[in-house]
């Protein structure tokens, strides 16, 4: 009872503006997957509610670890509440507009249509996509001078906001430079509309894969653009299941050895993005890679398993070496609390 007292009133120290949001993209995702069973409208062979269930789900994701993050950073709380009170507004104005755009069945992003409602949305929704980028960026300077539990997790932080970051700043390419120029599309009415951009390289938006809707036929920039977004949750999930496995496992109890495997999953993990922005420049579909694309694969696969490996050997020989034979080892014991030195004695 005390353990869920404790938890709830650890939720209850999170960004409250951010769990609002939270809790209106919760509604969202609701909405949205009753319209996906409930309303046979497409655009472009998809669903008109499959965007913004897609982004209800992301923001629901990613608010709710910045509500959980933002109160753990001591130093200038007021401005780190009041960037996540920005990307919360910004975040509803601009998944609003995205819900409101589902609902008229017709484009969100790209949509140069003159008439009023578009023209003025498309302003909003523009200085939405800066709000939240420049709230973001701002967040992972500031984390570069706060510390946030051991250092793995510290670690984990900093880079997966980054590359967060870094996600966000592809939506910027993608309508900058992956559309041809502008064509007409028609809306779930058939009424035409002009476009301008495009998530493709190399092949027009559509012949999508189910759910994401990544195009299976050219290069799509959300797939980057998604594992870029979400990296940071990904990296604190395996430094929350690296501790729970240290009650199990001996030497993953040294904060050493915890930060080590999480490097092995940072790097690996901004490899795997890393070549997923160079196949989808290159114009080729995240299910069609060719052998330069599965090379490094391979490759990020066999150097990954290799430090782990190395990481784990090296914590699993620390721990068997007998306290007096370190100094022919080479490896010296980790030393109990209380303890000046290997050879010491604590007076009773």
């Amino acid at each position: 009872m005390n353990q869920l007292s404790g938890s709830l009133a650890e939720v209850r120290s999170w960004h409250r503006p951010l769990m609002i949001m939270v809790a209106a993209m919760s509604v969202l995702v609701v909405v949205a997957s009753v319209g996906l069973l409930s309303d046979d409208r497409e655009l472009m062979q998809a669903s008109v509610w499959a965007k913004p269930l897609k982004f209800g789900m992301s923001f629901v994701i990613y608010g709710a670890t910045l509500a959980w993050l933002l109160p753990k950073l001591r130093r200038a709380r007021r401005t780190m509440w009041t960037l996540g009170t920005v990307f919360a507004v910004t975040g509803l104005i601009d998944v609003g507009f995205i819900a409101v755009q589902a609902a008229r069945g017709t484009y969100s992003h790209f949509n140069v249509n003159t008439d009023t409602f578009n023209q003025i949305g498309q302003v909003v929704f523009s200085s939405g996509v800066v709000g939240l980028f420049g709230a973001s960026l701002l967040i992972a300077v500031m984390l570069l001078f706060h510390r946030v539990g051991d250092p793995a997790l510290t670690w984990s932080l900093r880079v997966g906001i980054g590359l967060s970051v870094i996600g966000m700043a592809l939506a910027s390419f993608i309508r900058g430079q992956a559309g041809p120029g502008p064509r007409t599309a028609e809306d779930a009415y058939g009424n035409p509309v002009t476009l301008v951009g495009q998530h493709g390289v190399g092949a027009p938006d559509g012949d999508g894969m189910a759910i994401t809707n990544w195009s299976t036929v050219g290069g799509d920039l959300r797939v980057p653009h998604f594992i870029g977004l979400h990296s940071i949750q990904v990296f604190v999930l395996a430094v929350l299941l690296l501790t729970a496995l240290a009650g199990r496992i001996s030497w993953l109890r040294s904060e050493r050895v915890r930060t080590q495997l999480a490097g092995v999953v940072i790097l690996g993990y901004t490899a795997l993005f890393t070549i997923t922005v160079w196949q989808a420049v290159r114009g080729q579909s995240l299910v069609r890679p060719d052998a330069a694309t599965w090379t490094a694969l391979a490759v990020t696969v066999v150097v990954t398993a290799l430090l782990a490996t190395l990481a784990i050997s090296a914590a699993r020989r620390s721990e068997a070496v007998p306290a007096g034979d370190w100094r022919s080892s080479g490896v010296r014991p980790r030393e109990p609390v209380g303890s000046s030195g290997p050879d010491s004695t604590v007076a009773p």
